[in-house]
């Protein structure tokens, strides 16, 4: 539109003009339907574009050259682009598929067509690489492989052997067979000497056995057996049957366990029942059945009772050790005692056997060699229940050892764990084979 012709005055002589005059618009039925121009004006000028007020799909956003481009050309007479055909309303272009508005000739020559990417729900084979999604795939490098943690040596190379390990006894040795001698020679001098002296020895065993039972019964349980009753009870008990026989010693024991019932009643109530059946216990197991030793101590030839029982009770524990520790592969009671084992149970019925034919022929008056095998067979088997009973009250307690006055051998209770069972079963065979004087 040229602005000289809006608003200026109408020319001289010319009629049917309508536009807007110094008086107003013109009314009536002369005006024209066309435009605000005159007729020789409205030949030399040309029609307006349409703009619209969106711009084009892929304006902006798709020409990186410089501005947008009009839907239509500005002036009628410009060549007409031939531009592709654009997406009717309402569709997109396919997948993968960029829309272009310009002609073939005046795209991007570097710019290349998207790949082809696979449709929705579609996967690609396995172990198929990507496709990139402009331009001419690059090749994967192929993947660096670890270095091996562990490399295996050439079949070349010198194998180096673990050094066998020495099987260990789990205790010091030296120490518990110097102590093993020892008290040997303590017992055996007491034994042939002075027979009350060796009564002696034995009511001194039974009471520190006794204050060991009662200390880890404490600690460990917070069990209170009354010491003192138990002690004097059991010295009297002892010594009661080596001076009236079995009598006096059942006589001594139930003395004992009214003399704990009593004195428990001085404290409090509370753990009352626990802590008079312990005191009970400690009572039968230590005193009563040591008292069986100095029961075989009364007959004429007693001392040699005595050293057979010893005998028999040493040289089982002696031949399981060994041959359970030499050959011992099948576990005999794991879950009370995981070291005793099968073998070990058959070498020392064997050196029982052996030791018992022997000492019943040559130091027991009237007594032959095979009663000698069934007292062998008889303390092998009591005293190996004896140690398991032993190990059952341990696992109870959580401890190893009873004490630790025995180097090597742990406290006096575990030394008499074998011992106190045998007891009697020694004095009743002996009874049965010879008789009792």
């Amino acid at each position: 539109m040229s602005d000289s012709s809006w608003g200026a005055p109408p020319p001289a002589g010319r009629t049917g003009y309508w536009g807007p005059t110094e008086g107003g618009p013109v009314q009536g039925g002369d005006a024209p339907a066309g435009p605000a121009y005159d007729a020789p004006a409205a030949q030399q000028t040309r029609p307006m574009p349409i703009v619209p007020d969106v711009p084009a799909y892929g304006g902006d956003q798709d020409d990186a050259r410089g501005a947008a481009r009009l839907s239509g050309p500005l002036f009628r007479d410009e060549p007409q682009p031939q531009y592709g055909t654009p997406p009717q309303y309402g569709t997109e272009p396919p997948y993968g598929e960029r829309p272009s508005y310009e002609p073939q000739s005046q795209q991007h020559p570097q710019q290349q067509p998207f790949e082809q990417r696979p449709q929705y729900g579609q996967q690609q084979p396995y172990g198929s690489q990507p496709q990139p999604l402009y331009g001419t795939p690059q090749p994967t490098p192929a993947p660096t492989p670890s270095p091996i943690q562990n490399p295996v040596p050439m079949p070349d190379a010198p194998q180096q052997t673990p050094a066998p390990q020495k099987k260990s006894a789990g205790r010091d040795l030296s120490a518990a067979i110097g102590v093993g001698v020892g008290l040997g020679v303590v017992i055996i001098a007491s034994l042939f000497i002075v027979k009350a002296v060796f009564v002696g020895v034995i009511a001194v065993a039974v009471v520190v056995g006794l204050w060991e039972l009662t200390s880890r019964l404490q600690e460990r349980k917070e069990i209170k057996a009354p010491l003192v009753p138990l002690a004097v009870g059991g010295a009297a008990m002892v010594v009661a049957g080596y001076v009236r026989g079995a009598e006096g010693a059942w006589v001594a024991m139930a003395l004992t366990a009214l003399a704990v019932l009593v004195w428990r009643m001085t404290e409090p109530p509370e753990g009352y029942l626990k802590d008079v059946t312990a005191g009970v216990f400690a009572a039968f197991y230590v005193p009563f059945l040591a008292t069986f030793v100095a029961l075989m101590l009364t007959a004429d030839d007693g001392p040699w009772r005595v050293l057979t029982f010893l005998l028999l009770t040493v040289v089982s524990d002696t031949g399981a050790y060994a041959v359970g520790w030499r050959f011992g592969k099948h576990k005999l009671a794991p879950r009370i005692s995981p070291g005793k084992t099968r073998e070990g149970l058959f070498g020392a019925v064997s050196f029982s056997m052996v030791v018992g034919a022997l000492c019943m022929q040559f130091l027991i008056d009237g007594g032959h060699w095979w009663q000698g095998l069934l007292l062998g067979l008889a303390v092998a088997a009591s005293a190996t229940l004896g140690d398991l009973g032993e190990s059952m009250i341990k696992r109870d307690l959580g401890i190893k050892d009873m004490g630790t006055l025995l180097p090597g051998h742990g406290g006096i209770m575990d030394r008499l764990d074998s011992l106190l069972p045998t007891a009697p079963v020694v004095w009743l065979l002996l009874v049965l084979f010879v008789g009792s004087t």
